[in-house]
């Protein structure tokens, strides 16, 4: 199938490097020189066959509305476009109405994996009309993992950034759950041997899962955490599956104590929030903040600003 990829960052250019391997014709456009195949929006609109399907994968806020706004008046009816960032799903539904005016598709797609999906496979939650889903459902199994699963068309327009809203919620939660537990062996004095009791977790425990996979591998790499500040940015999410809770009068008191912990995090150092950094860095290649306060990706190769932050957000 033929894609437009607007968006190359850690996450669109491994997105668009899976479905190159996968068969898939993808034109890809980033705002900066490099990876790019066209130079400018209508260049790439222009390279797509009729009907078209542009992903967007770009941050959410001001740069999504910007690109959406440019592609309304670019694109043709019988086209498509998947959002892909993790915007909030109030915006969907307006987004979605006034590109229908003119015949355009509009479907949301809360995407999970981070720097490992390329290999891995991604999580895909979409919202959207049925024939559009359908329509797309190639790109979406090449996305996913191989050995299947990973994919949900959770509803109607909105859904799909709903459901990612409430899956970072719940990460948020599994995050600080390890991390306190971590800080607390850690001020026993009686737990010797912290890493290795974490590794024995992975294996034939009901705690068992790949944050915990990723925690040991945090650990095996800084045993001590000692090179992070706990220090943990939040992008949205997190806030928003909150204030949905809020507004749903949903209890969700482990979801919001973790948001909570985040923004502890800014005031004093702690152990717990050294783990939380370096799962973000190990699963998405999140920022993390060196003690000698160098801000570095897991690879050294480039600081991430908060913008792209929030365009992956969590994984």
């Amino acid at each position: 199938m033929q894609l437009g990829m607007i968006g190359l960052g850690k996450m669109g250019g491994n997105m668009a490097a899976r479905l190159r391997e996968k068969g898939h014709d993808v034109v890809g456009y980033d705002v900066s020189p490099g990876e790019r195949d066209v130079e400018t929006l209508p260049e790439l609109v222009d390279r797509l066959q009729a009907p078209r399907a542009v992903w967007v994968m770009v941050p959410a806020g001001d740069p999504t509305a910007t690109i959406i706004a440019e592609l309304g008046e670019l694109l043709s009816e019988g086209d498509i476009i998947v959002e892909g960032g993790n915007t909030h799903y109030v915006d969907d539904a307006p987004r979605a109405e006034e590109l229908a005016a003119k015949g355009i598709g509009y479907v949301d797609a809360g995407v999970s994996g981070g720097v490992w999906g390329r290999q891995n496979g991604y999580g895909i939650m979409v919202g959207g009309r049925d024939e559009d889903v359908e329509r797309l459902r190639p790109v979406f199994d090449s996305l996913t993992p191989d050995d299947g699963g990973g994919f949900v068309h959770a509803g109607a327009v909105g859904a799909g950034h709903f459901v990612k809203m409430v899956h970072n919620g719940i990460e948020y939660g599994m995050m600080q759950s390890f991390a306190e537990g971590y800080e607390l062996m850690v001020a026993s004095g009686i737990v010797k041997d912290v890493p290795g009791t974490l590794e024995s977790w992975r294996e034939g425990t009901v705690v068992r899962s790949w944050l915990l996979d990723l925690l040991g591998r945090a650990l095996e790499e800084d045993p001590d955490l000692s090179e992070l500040r706990g220090y943990v940015q939040d992008s949205g999410e997190g806030r928003w599956t909150v204030q949905a809770a809020v507004d749903l009068a949903v209890p969700a008191p482990a979801i919001t104590a973790s948001l909570f912990a985040r923004f502890a995090s800014r005031q004093d150092d702690s152990q717990a929030m050294k783990v939380v950094a370096a799962l973000r860095n190990q699963f998405g290649g999140h920022a993390v903040t060196k003690t000698e306060a160098k801000t570095v990706t897991k690879t050294e190769a480039k600081t991430v600003t908060e913008a792209e932050a929030q365009a992956v957000d969590e994984g």
